[in-house]
């Protein structure tokens, strides 16, 4: 048998080794937002200079400011914020209700359905980039901020119907039963109890929905030509720009993102059962 000072150093490994993969793990992201950061405000010089700065001698927000007035880009950041939105929104509620159905009720083909659904995002966007333009074109949503937003909810609702689908099934039954016991409608029930609980699980679906529409280029390059996102007008219009346009856009591409998860992280912290002082 092993001594408990054999176990005591093994688990101790053991929890090193843990500690050492969320580390590696937390550098490979942390570090290359860091170094993005750090060439946005800085000036043309250190950034085409040799060796690169870890630490900024010197902050600007030329390269920013410069960066939002050319091209176009403060509109396209702002069209990106309101498709990322109205993407949100709609994939919320519609893949909201379609997740709670999945999770509350038996019917046939329940399986074959959910994998349907997973299998869509498998499928080649780009087999459709024509048939796609024409529809939009004679449905008049081509170059317009409701278009790409439908066609990101398009993308991003098998991911957000399954995540739902998954909250629900996390929650009792039985208390969706007893609040109907007690004289709630459906409805009612769904709203006061399952809906907060369901919460911590809404706003990772969001976060995702949120991500994806805001760093989608391919639907957006082919749909809009002058209502463009800014990832999409970065991919068609600033291919041969200098670096410091490149770093500049590549870190308002990441703000929002990051911005909008520090807002949930409440929720998700309690999604995985830790609570925030």
């Amino acid at each position: 048998m092993k001594s408990k000072a054999t176990l005591s150093y093994s688990r101790l490994v053991k929890r090193g080794l843990v500690y050492m993969a969320a580390i590696a793990v937390a550098l490979f992201i942390l570090v290359p937002i860091y170094l993005i950061t750090v060439m946005a405000f800085s000036p043309e010089d250190v950034v085409y200079g040799y060796p690169k700065p870890l630490i900024p001698r010197q902050i600007t927000t030329e390269t920013i400011l410069f960066f939002l007035n050319s091209y176009k880009m403060l509109d396209s950041v702002k069209i990106s914020v309101i498709v990322a939105v109205l993407t949100l929104v709609i994939s919320l509620l519609i893949g909201a209700p379609a997740g709670y159905a999945l999770a509350r009720y038996i019917f046939a083909g329940q399986d074959v359905y959910s994998i349907l659904i997973l299998s869509t995002r498998a499928f080649p966007a780009v087999i459709l980039s024509i048939p796609l333009a024409q529809t939009y074109i004679q449905w008049h949503l081509d170059d317009t901020v409701l278009g790409v937003a439908l066609m990101h909810t398009a993308m991003a609702l098998p991911t957000t119907i399954l995540v739902t689908s998954s909250v629900f099934v996390g929650i009792s039954k039985e208390l969706e039963e007893a609040a109907l016991t007690l004289g709630c409608s459906r409805f009612t029930a769904f709203r006061r109890i399952i809906l907060p609980l369901a919460l911590p699980g809404l706003a990772a679906s969001a976060i995702f929905t949120f991500v994806l529409s805001w760093n989608e280029v391919f639907a957006a390059a082919i749909l809009t030509v002058h209502n463009r996102t800014m990832p999409a007008r970065l991919i068609v219009g600033l291919g041969g720009s200098p670096a410091t346009f490149k770093f500049a856009g590549g870190f308002l591409m990441l703000v929002p993102a990051i911005v909008f998860m520090l807002f949930v992280r409440r929720y998700l912290f309690s999604l995985w059962g830790i609570k925030l002082k």
